[in-house]
């Protein structure tokens, strides 16, 4: 009986850790699709008025989904997952871009560009866009936190019990 115990919670915790594992491919995928690949087209524009339709286009999506304030950590709030300071950042090099009037020399329109793209990619080991960490699965961090620890846990505790 015990086997047969052991043998379910450790097939329930698998699953519930590959549902886990699937939410958060399928929430990645959407910020990329709403958001994420708008801000990386931005950056790449050749033009303002490309750079801008991209910019409007994520900023409408990042307000629909209220991804305008909050942190995405869990324990300590740091400031590279504020989500305010983001928004704001990213509004505000929208707004620079919509006051560029048509009579702005080319130079001007390029240096903008150039400091847009500097505002939105991140230059490591590879280029990426700068958002906060686990901005995909927020407001959902905690849960998210708790079922794919407490899957694993059980998983394990599971199959070791299964093994005595």
């Amino acid at each position: 009986m015990k086997k047969v115990l052991c043998v379910w919670l450790f097939i329930v915790s698998c699953l519930l850790f590959l549902v886990w594992g699937g939410f958060r491919i399928y929430k990645s995928y959407d910020f990329n699709i709403g958001a994420g690949g708008h801000l990386k087209r931005a950056a790449d524009a050749n033009t303002v008025e490309l750079a801008t339709k991209e910019m409007e286009i994520a900023i409408s999506y990042i307000e629909s989904k209220n991804l305008t304030s909050g942190y995405t950590s869990i324990f300590i709030k740091t400031p590279d997952e504020d989500l305010g300071f983001w928004y704001t950042n990213l509004k505000s090099s929208l707004a620079e871009l919509k006051s560029v009037n048509a009579s702005a020399s080319q130079l001007e329109k390029t240096n903008l560009l150039i400091k847009l793209r500097e505002t939105l990619l991140d230059n490591g080991e590879s280029t990426s866009i700068t958002c906060p960490e686990g901005i995909s699965i927020y407001p959902y961090n905690l849960l998210c936190f708790i079922w794919g620890w407490a899957s694993y846990i059980f998983a394990f505790i599971s199959f070791v019990w299964m093994l005595f």
